[in-house]
């Protein structure tokens, strides 16, 4: 097996395909990583969830970290993810972006998933706190992991 560092483009590619990556962000020196469902269009990643922990702490600290993976039969491919985060309001400045987003995002089976399940029973009300964000991309890598010298 080979690992060989992957090139924006092949990382692009498996984000692309991707649709569920782990989030990590920090606050007071505590990490916190949650999965979350999203959407990669031009330099930037969309995603969807209800208020919590992670909206709390990305509102403190913008600076996140992204992982997605892909592997088939004993090959993997990994992208990490540096970026910024901005929650995006559905009226003011941010209203075409959070259109945007919502758009990209309803393509996709289930795309309220994870970020719109709590394990715990909610309020049932006539407003739902929902909100989306983005996550300008400041920088991607990525490593594969293949049989061969000549794996994509």
């Amino acid at each position: 097996m080979i690992v060989k560092e992957m090139s924006r483009h092949d990382c692009s590619s498996v984000v692309q395909e991707g649709h569920v990556a782990c989030l990590a962000c920090c606050l007071d020196d505590k990490p916190y990583v949650v999965p979350i469902t999203y959407a990669y269009s031009g330099n930037c990643l969309y995603a969807f969830s209800m208020p919590g922990r992670k909206i709390d702490w990305m509102r403190k600290n913008p600076n996140v970290c992204l992982q997605i993976d892909a592997s088939s039969e004993g090959e993997w491919k990994s992208v990490v993810i540096y970026g910024r985060y901005q929650e995006l309001a559905p009226t003011g400045q941010w209203h075409r972006e959070y259109l945007h987003a919502w758009s990209l995002l309803e393509k996709r089976v289930n795309w309220w998933e994870p970020g719109g399940l709590k394990p715990a029973p909610q309020e049932v009300s006539g407003h739902y706190p929902h909100l989306f964000f983005s996550i300008d991309i400041l920088e991607m890598t990525g490593r594969a992991c293949c049989a061969s010298e000549t794996c994509n």
